[in-house]
């Protein structure tokens, strides 16, 4: 490893569990709390709105006030985990998770949709990736890297499993019926693998010191250098899985191609996960955010050169950037700050993420309508401003 991928190892106490086991449980957890929350407005907003008489918007609203229900709940989350391991968090996410989806089932209108909703917003504080990657830096310290990779893996599927899935069950039984079955499934598959298989952890020191103190925004400078850059990073995530077919449209591609080019942001997610697990983890995390800040920007280039023809490789690009920052959200902070106070430390930088990702697809949409191709500025913009962000955090901090 060279100067920029040494890391500062701590002692840990691993538990008896094989990492392979941990991280295949949790990463099909995960898997199951994105595809039965975060994903199932792209394919059950319209069946919703249809039968409870409100319009699609209704429907985001209620979904982006849950996005800030978990952004204002994860440092408190995150604050529990460092203190007492994060197993009886993620089989409670289960729990709350299964009772907002029952609750969305009953909907009857616009009240009880965002009742369900602020439910589902608790459950989504409590289960996703955040609380994730707390649970296994509780595990294994500053060796969670890879841990953290392998369940991105897993995770980086869960809208290839709830997309068809949840249009099977729609067409089928109905969207009531389809809710109920996901919450079936938490109960079911997600309860017992976090309960059951996730281990306690072996109390290091780190978890001693967390309980003694809360971290806050200490060191300042660093702490507000990553909230930007992951602020930034996820509007960009944010209007992209909204708006993209849109945006390939408005620049000359068919319906059918920008369809076709918009599908392949999941595969170069995984494919970049997957470089990251094998090829990139030799380098330090930072250096592998950066690279990903810069692909869409990259992508954004080759588009504005070739048009219409680079709509696949744009949108490659960017997904394999989206990717990349995925891991980066739970490997940066361990990496700069070590993983004393990790939990808290990712819900306070998680909050504006989940804030800016909630207003996104309104902002850029907005923005699409208003000026068109020039919204790729914007994206384009930000990331690079996020680039710089990275640039200012020295390496040595781990």
């Amino acid at each position: 490893m060279g100067a920029e991928g040494e890391m500062s190892a701590e002692t840990v106490r691993e538990p008896r569990r094989s990492r392979r086991v941990v991280v295949t449980a949790l990463g099909v957890s995960q898997t199951l709390a994105w595809a039965s929350s975060y994903y199932l407005p792209a394919i059950l907003a319209d069946p919703i709105g249809a039968s409870l008489h409100v319009s699609r918007s209704w429907i985001f609203a209620a979904f982006s006030m849950a996005l800030l229900i978990a952004a204002f709940a994860g440092p408190m989350v995150g604050r529990f985990i460092d203190r007492y391991g994060g197993r009886g968090v993620l089989a409670l996410s289960n729990i709350v998770l299964a009772a907002g989806l029952v609750a969305l089932a009953a909907a009857n209108g616009t009240v009880s949709l965002f009742a369900a909703w602020a439910v589902l917003g608790i459950g989504m504080a409590l289960g996703l990736y955040d609380a994730g990657f707390a649970a296994l830096t509780a595990l294994y310290g500053q060796n969670a890297r890879g841990p953290i990779t392998g369940v991105t893996l897993f995770a980086g599927f869960a809208s290839t499993v709830s997309w068809p899935v949840s249009t099977f069950l729609d067409n089928a039984f109905g969207w009531r019926e389809t809710v109920l079955v996901w919450a079936a499934l938490n109960i079911v598959l997600g309860l017992p693998l976090n309960r059951l298989v996730l281990p306690l952890p072996a109390e290091p020191m780190h978890m001693a010191r967390a309980a003694a103190r809360k971290i806050g925004w200490e060191p300042r400078k660093e702490m507000l250098l990553l909230a930007f850059v992951f602020a930034a990073a996820w509007f960009v995530t944010g209007a992209m899985a909204t708006q993209l077919p849109a945006l390939l449209e408005r620049a000359g591609s068919t319906p059918i191609e920008a369809v076709a080019a918009a599908s392949l942001v999941g595969p170069a997610q995984v494919m970049a996960r997957l470089a990251e697990f094998i090829v990139l983890r030799r380098i330090h995390p930072l250096v592998s955010a950066r690279i990903a800040a810069a692909l869409h920007p990259l992508g954004a280039l080759l588009f504005a050169i070739i048009g219409a023809p680079a709509a696949a490789l744009f949108a490659v690009l960017y997904g394999a950037g989206n990717g990349l920052l995925t891991i980066a959200r739970g490997t940066v902070p361990l990496a700069v700050f070590g993983p004393e106070g990790y939990g808290e430390r990712t819900g306070l930088l998680g909050a504006p993420a989940r804030a800016s990702q909630a207003f996104a697809p309104l902002l850029f949409g907005l923005l699409l309508d208003a000026i068109g191709l020039w919204s790729i500025a914007v994206s384009v913009a930000l990331c690079l401003a996020a680039l710089a962000a990275l640039m200012c955090l020295s390496p040595t901090k781990a």
